[in-house]
């Protein structure tokens, strides 16, 4: 699937919230569409990967931005705002979000 295809809850509380801190990051969450086949298992997969990015070290974020990491807390607080974006997300049934299409 492709981005266009997710919600816009769902876009903008995932997307949005990483685009916020640094476009290399909305990058990974954006390249992680094309491997689901819905919005549910995107969220599903963004979800674990946020949590994988919370047990980054040093070396893993500069990998992670191709060498311009942010400030360590400033990530782990895009994360934690993404994962309580996703509990929100996950509370609207699917035929409540509202899609662009």
């Amino acid at each position: 699937m492709d981005t266009d295809q997710l919600s816009i809850e769902t876009y903008n509380g995932i997307l949005g919230e990483a685009e916020k801190l640094s476009h290399d990051l909305t990058t990974h969450y954006g390249m992680l569409s094309y491997e689901c086949a819905d919005e549910e298992e995107y969220i599903e997969k963004a979800e674990k990967l946020t949590k994988s990015f919370k047990k980054a070290n040093a070396i893993d974020l500069d990998d992670l931005f191709w060498g311009n990491p942010p400030k360590k807390e400033n990530f782990i607080n895009t994360l934690n705002a993404i994962l309580k974006n996703i509990d929100v997300i996950k509370l609207i049934p699917i035929d409540k979000r509202t899609y662009d299409l």
